[in-house]
């Protein structure tokens, strides 16, 4: 395969396996734009290669599966409106291409998996964390909009009820609380991870590709629902518009507690 167009994110194919991984341990891999450019590219050519049967998506090192967006980048990519519009399309493309990959996607959790990287968890078809994995949406500590298709996979993974706990506390979760409401698949030892997350793969590769496939769209299509679309984008651009939202750019690169307003 190609090379990725960033070293940000790695792709190899192992047997059946074919591993993505988030490659920026000394920021937790938080997700930068290049990183969230190299996603599509690396899924078409696993979807494209009849030996890739199931797609693996890990974090590089022992901290991490994702901290979420790269908030250093924030002031540069997502101060403005059309910075902030571009990198919401940038985003979007590599969820969408995530979310309609026809081929089984497992997150590999370990260590912490926030903001972003937890929407990128939960397109996945299983998640697989150990016992050390901590989760959580920080977007209220940060007043930043939370998009609208991410909300609805949180809501349909765990309920509403869960849902906003999740989203106006703020806090981090343990991946026993991540498995007791429906976040996780199933917990494992750290030492057992990667050994979990293969069986699963041996399992996957073992079964039929075409009835997999067509499980997965079937499951697509009966989940579909209509939503106010331009209303949920209007609400989200008026957090990015705000003055909360500058405050907290200003504060985590300050290294401080943000002072929020609500305006």
């Amino acid at each position: 395969m190609s090379a990725p167009l960033t070293d940000r994110i790695v792709a190899r194919k192992d047997g059946a396996i074919g591993w993505l991984v988030f490659n920026n341990p000394e920021r937790r891999n938080a997700v930068s734009l290049e990183m969230w450019q190299a996603i599509p590219a690396v899924l078409a050519d696993f979807e494209a290669d009849p030996r890739i049967r199931v797609v693996v998506l890990a974090g590089a090192g022992d901290k991490a599966f994702a901290s979420g967006a790269d908030i250093s980048q924030f002031e540069k990519n997502r101060s403005s409106a059309e910075g902030v519009q571009r990198y919401e399309q940038v985003g979007d493309a590599a969820t969408s291409r995530l979310q309609s990959l026809d081929k089984p996607t497992v997150a590999m959790i370990r260590g912490y998996c926030l903001g972003g990287g937890l929407a990128i968890a939960n397109l996945c078809d299983l998640r697989i964390a150990a016992d050390d994995a901590r989760f959580g949406i920080p977007a209220a500590k940060m007043g930043l909009g939370y998009r609208a298709g991410a909300m609805k996979n949180l809501v349909e993974l765990v309920g509403a009820a869960f849902a906003r706990e999740i989203m106006i506390t703020a806090r981090q979760f343990s991946a026993a609380e991540a498995l007791h409401m429906g976040l996780v698949h199933k917990v494992v030892p750290v030492a057992a991870l990667e050994a979990a997350t293969r069986e699963y793969c041996d399992m996957i590769a073992a079964n039929a590709p075409l009835t997999i496939r067509t499980a997965k769209r079937v499951i697509r299509e009966v989940t579909r629902n209509d939503y106010d679309a331009a209303a949920c984008r209007a609400w989200v651009k008026e957090c990015f518009d705000s003055e909360d939202y500058a405050e907290g750019r200003r504060a985590f690169m300050e290294k401080r507690k943000p002072v929020f307003k609500g305006s």
